[in-house]
């Protein structure tokens, strides 16, 4: 379903839960560029015409609700065989999450989602729609904190042919109202029983009924009290837990007759008057047969011997009345007087041995009832060998079955729960134990040669949290972002909640800069190549004429100078056979002095010709005039030029033209002449000053 694309619109992403009805996956909506979250059918709900007809009919009717409460359902669809429901996405945890990591939570904040919960249900109720299936897992919490309770009215779409099969029914049986688990027509006021039984296990950390089977829970609806929430968590305010009282009545009479009065009640109950306020008391009804109570057994004949009226025997009064008048004929009875004492002490006899046997036996029950008592000792968080034994070292027995589920955050054969706790009782009481069976195991799959982003996805799905996926990654042939090891190994189990992942993945083939070989001779260009790791095909190696030097390097491809380049790859030279046909070659003979005459002057040469710019010919030193040949090549539209500096100033240029050579033409001499010596000036006397008056006149007369 991953990648597949619902009704040319809705992009399946990854899978993000699910129950026994339907699948629900994160999906990306194309036409509006919005995440979305799609609720697929379950494949063996896809031919029940009836179910099919019940689940669209409810999903459009959960469609009218408009409440920021309630998320939003967008699109109602079907493509073959697949039937779904799109719905609003919220970025955030469902509420049994939270209470599975936090529990019991605050009263403030259990209030503040029960209050939104509540909205949500008088929203719903007021528009004639009931949830039938309020319960932690159906309460998402965003990001914001803003509460979305989402499944409305599908639980209405289950019919009497599946209640059996998706489980969906049977795994909300701890939040089942008394007259849900009956089977008979639910109402408002089974939302209100089930919003009671969230708010009881977000203050408590507990359900308020467990068992062994569905059944046995439901009966327990139906005929059990439930551990008071004070009686658990005292710090819950009295207020609260009288609304936690009445909502989870079991006569629904009794309990609250609508959301908006529960949820009046809600938004008032941490006000400082009510805090204190009075435990909620309850009217006994006689007429209500639901209640469970203990008669006395009524045996045959019980009843007419109750009913018959006290009317002496007739017999016995005539025989009585006829001993009476029997006397003789001195007035006295016929019964000697002797006999009279006997009847009296028999009575006191057998009154006194009645009482006697009376005393001994109630002696004799009280001794067997006068059992010490023990406190029970507090074994959550130890282990269920380590439990059993603390318990009968305290005269205790265990209660069996010992019950065991996956409890989050609690370590395998772990006790989490018992009965009893905090309790004195007699000795040889039983007590149940609850044991997690640790954390749910997922096992490892073997994700080698698989793109690290699905692997990333796929794991996230299961719950593991991105921050505990860790990419490393090395350079490989093999395509960038692929999986080449990882920690843990395939089939290893792990706890999603908790398991850190490593991943090994591909960066690609190791890329460096590819060297400079133009201008090296071809054996040490070969060499340089080889020792990196690249391939050169000496049979593929290109020889033209060239400017170049012959036997030198003159491009290198298809990777210049610089190029990003991995190892095994491919590089062809193309090596100088030398000046081609067209090329000239002409010697410059410079005929360079000193600056000046007898002292040393330092001379550098540079050139540019076909072959290169700027090269440098050298320095030398000179004390006298000297002549440095200057050889240059020269092809078509090419100029020679050579520069020459002394003493590190330019002094003079020379150049010449591929056509000036190829004409044969006469060139001025090219020489470099040093400086002059500088002239002394003569010394002048001072004349005297008769001639320099006239001197001065005859200039003036000039």
């Amino acid at each position: 379903m991953i990648g597949h694309e619902l009704g040319g619109r809705y992009e399946i992403i990854t899978r993000i839960g699910g129950g026994g009805m339907a699948l629900v996956y994160k999906a990306h909506d194309i036409l509006l560029n919005r995440k979305v979250a799609v609720k697929v059918l379950r494949q063996q709900f896809t031919h029940d015409e009836d179910f099919i007809r019940r689940f669209r009919r409810e999903a459009q009717s959960a469609a009218a609700l408009s409440h920021p409460n309630v998320v939003s359902i967008y699109d109602v669809g079907q493509e073959e065989d697949t039937h779904y429901i799109v719905m609003e996405y919220v970025e955030g945890h469902n509420l049994n999450e939270i209470i599975q990591e936090r529990a019991p939570l605050q009263t403030e904040e259990a209030v503040h989602v029960a209050v939104q919960i509540c909205d949500a249900l008088e929203h719903a109720h007021h528009n004639q729609i009931i949830h039938r299936d309020i319960k932690p897992h159906n309460i998402l919490i965003g990001n914001n904190g803003r509460v979305k309770v989402t499944d409305f009215g599908i639980a209405r779409a289950v019919t009497s042919s599946t209640i059996t099969q998706t489980g969906s029914v049977v795994g909300s049986v701890h939040y089942f109202s008394p007259e849900h688990a009956k089977g008979v027509s639910t109402g408002e006021k089974s939302d209100l029983y089930s919003l009671g039984i969230v708010l009881y296990q977000m203050l408590t950390g507990r359900l308020p009924f467990l068992g062994e089977s569905p059944i046995s829970v439901a009966l327990k609806h139906l005929q059990e009290t439930f551990e008071e929430p004070r009686v658990v968590n005292p710090y819950i305010p009295q207020s609260v837990e009288n609304i936690i009282l009445r909502a989870m009545r079991k006569n629904p009479e009794e309990r609250y007759a609508s959301a908006e009065e529960m949820l009046h009640d809600l938004d008032t109950c941490l006000l400082p008057e009510r805090l204190g306020e009075p435990k909620i008391t309850f009217n006994s009804h006689a007429g209500d047969m639901d209640e469970t109570r203990v008669m006395p057994a009524i045996r045959g004949g019980s009843m007419e011997t109750l009913a018959a009226p006290a009317v002496p025997r007739p017999e016995k009064a005539e025989k009585d009345e006829k001993q009476d008048d029997r006397w003789d004929s001195d007035g006295l009875s016929e019964s000697p007087k002797r006999r009279r004492w006997v009847k009296p002490v028999i009575t006191v006899f057998t009154t006194l041995l009645v009482i006697a046997l009376v005393y001994w036996g109630a002696m004799t029950v009280r001794g067997w009832f006068d059992i010490d008592e023990v406190d029970v000792p507090y074994v959550v968080n130890k282990t269920e060998t380590a439990a059993r034994q603390e318990l009968e070292k305290a005269g205790l027995k265990i209660e069996e079955p010992t019950v065991y589920m996956d409890k989050e955050g609690v370590p395998k054969d772990v006790v989490y729960d018992q009965s009893k706790q905090n309790q004195r009782v007699k000795v040889g009481s039983f007590i149940k134990l609850y044991v997690s069976t640790g954390p749910k195991m997922e096992k490892m799959v073997d994700y080698k040669g698989r793109s690290f982003n699905e692997v990333r996805e796929e794991l996230i799905s299961l719950g593991v949290s991105d921050e505990r996926i860790k990419p490393e990654e090395e350079f490989s042939e093999e395509k960038p972002g692929t999986v080449l090891g990882q920690t843990p190994d395939a089939d290893t189990e792990f706890d999603p909640k908790t398991a850190s992942f490593t991943f090994t993945v591909s960066k690609g083939p190791e890329t460096f800069p590819m060297p400079n070989l133009i201008g090296k001779s071809e054996a040490d260009a070969i060499k340089e190549l080889k020792s990196l790791g690249l391939k050169v095909n000496e049979a593929n190696t290109v020889r033209e004429p060239s400017y170049g030097e012959a036997g030198k390097v003159v491009s290198q491809d298809p990777y210049k100078p610089n190029d990003s380049v991995s190892k095994g790859a491919e590089v062809t030279l193309t090596v100088s056979g030398g000046l081609p046909d067209e090329a000239v070659e002409y010697t410059f003979n410079i005929v360079i002095s000193p600056a000046q005459a007898g002292k040393t002057s330092e001379i550098r040469i540079r050139y540019s010709d076909a072959t290169g710019e700027n090269i440098e010919l050298g320095k030398s030193k000179i004390n006298d005039t000297r002549t440095f040949p200057v050889k240059v090549v020269l092809g078509p539209n090419t100029e020679a030029r050579v520069e020459i500096y002394r003493d590190g100033e330019l002094v003079d240029i020379f150049t010449r033209t591929y056509d000036e050579i190829k004409s044969g033409a006469e060139s001025p001499p090219e020489t470099v002449p040093g400086m002059e010596p500088p002239v002394d000036e003569p010394v002048q006397t001072e004349p005297d000053n008769s001639s320099n008056n006239h001197g001065g006149n005859n200039a003036e007369q000039q």
